[in-house]
């Protein structure tokens, strides 16, 4: 998943100015208790069935207001406050970063749970004028939850109906510290208040281990964030809007997460140099030949119109938790019957499922580097899954690609519109842009519903079709 950085202006309370713009801190506000809001999951096992457990979602530290003295912005459209702000660890003990409460997520960031909290829906933009929204299951109010997927499978019911072209219902898992990363630096706030994020595209994030990212002095006067990255590995269970769908593990060489600058974080040229495996290696059911496959409509086999039941499977070599990661399989549940995952129709390649071999296919056939092999594949993507992992559930739109890598035409280094590969959905070119979708499609939303863990074959029931 590429970089991300979330947009939008708020209004606070009434004691508040109305703020310029988005960032996260790392010492927790006074004025606003934070309350999560609570959201089930449903742990799974053959014998016993699934049992619930009542948990909770947090939003990401970069979605809240921090401030300095006064209530004044520590961050706004020109960047950080030189007053407040001139190193990174002089900011993140100046700056304070504000709860939120129940209100606040639903009313200002679009984030309400539905169905006894069995639902999570996330609005695309509210009226304040936020956009898009990322939180994480926590397993306690100062802790997140750490899922452990070797030999496992992972469900959730999504609803993507509303989700149009350049739009991303996502969920996925990052090797995320369990605290949220406090106690490094300044971060005084941790995993209650959504700190720690990290990812496989090693994101230049405003807050980085307890310290603000601060440009350096010879950083483009436009520069927002510093030269530093903060990479880990990326489990990305489901990439979809209405139109297409990709499923795709990104490793990396490293136990994240880990800080980097220059050449690790893999930025711009250097894309296969660095620490983690940026482009992963995907499954997308349009991109691999089958274009009736999933869409949105009754002529599709996956009609993503209605809901349906995402299951993946972690299969071990042997079976159990310890053994090494060799294949991850998708199926869809719909109308209570079992739906396979599409076969590669692209000559060379085969299979329905992500495999060592069903990469190191693709990735010849796309005439692609293969960095998911170079940086250790599915063994490594398997490490990072027994370590442990943090569910994060986001909407999002992309400024840098306009999601054209998801479900349009995603041309890269001496390719054109003939390559084979580059076409990744049926959305036109350029329909992505998120000026062109915040003015047309500001009220939608997606909804997870229904999440469950489990044994294999524990957490969902139907006729296979």
């Amino acid at each position: 998943m590429p970089p991300w950085q979330p947009t939008g202006m708020f209004a606070r309370r009434s004691i508040v100015p109305a703020l310029a713009g988005l960032v996260a801190a790392q010492q927790p506000g006074t004025i606003v208790q934070e309350v999560h809001p609570k959201l089930n999951l449903y742990e799974c096992t053959n014998r016993r069935g699934c049992e619930k457990q009542e948990l909770e979602v947090v939003m990401d530290a970069s979605w809240r207001w921090v401030h300095g003295p006064e209530y004044k912005n520590c961050f706004d459209e020109d960047g950080w406050n030189k007053k407040f702000c001139p190193d990174g660890l002089a900011c993140a003990q100046t700056c304070e970063m504000e709860g939120l409460g129940l209100g606040d997520y639903e009313k200002t960031y679009g984030v309400k749970t539905k169905d006894n909290y069995d639902t999570l829906e996330l609005d695309f933009m509210t009226k304040g004028g936020n956009v898009g929204s990322r939180v994480y299951m926590m397993d306690s109010p100062t802790e997140y939850k750490m899922f452990k997927l070797l030999n496992r499978e992972f469900t959730m019911e999504v609803s993507v109906e509303q989700l149009r072209c350049g739009m991303n219902g996502a969920v996925y898992f990052i090797e995320m510290d369990r605290a949220g990363g406090i106690g490094k630096g300044a971060n005084l706030a941790g995993a209650k208040y959504g700190t720690g994020y990290c990812d496989a595209q090693c994101p230049h994030s405003k807050w980085i281990e307890g310290e603000a990212n601060v440009p350096e002095a010879t950083a483009p006067k436009n520069a927002t964030v510093g030269k530093t990255g903060i990479c880990c590995a990326e489990m990305d269970i489901w990439e979809a809007n209405r139109e297409s769908a990709a499923y795709t593990p990104h490793p990396c060489n490293i136990e994240g997460p880990v800080k980097c600058e220059g050449t690790p974080c893999g930025d711009g040229p250097e894309r296969f140099d660095g620490l983690c495996d940026k482009d992963g290696c995907d499954f997308n059911s349009y991109r691999m030949g089958h274009r009736s496959f999933y869409g949105h409509g009754l002529e599709y086999v996956v009609d993503s119109s209605r809901p349906v039941q995402v299951v993946t499977q972690f299969h071990t070599k042997d079976g159990t938790d310890k053994s090494e990661l060799v294949r991850i399989e998708r199926f869809y549940v719909q109308d209570g019957r079992v739906i396979d995952n599409s076969h590669s129709m692209i000559a060379g390649v085969s299979g329905n499922s992500i495999t060592d071999d069903f990469c190191s296919k693709q990735k010849s056939a796309f005439y692609d580097p293969n960095d998911f092999e170079d940086n250790g594949g599915m063994k490594q993507m398997g490490l990072a899954l027994e370590r442990g992992m943090v569910l994060a559930l986001s909407l999002w739109d992309d400024g840098a690609l306009h999601m054209r890598w998801l479900d349009s035409v995603h041309l890269g280094p001496n390719k054109t519109e003939e390559t084979i590969g580059v076409h990744r959905g049926p959305c036109e070119y350029g329909e992505g842009d998120p000026e062109k979708v915040r003015s047309k499609y500001s009220d939608a939303s997606v909804r997870f519903s229904k999440i469950k863990v489990g044994e294999i074959g524990s957490t969902f029931r139907g006729a296979r079709r």
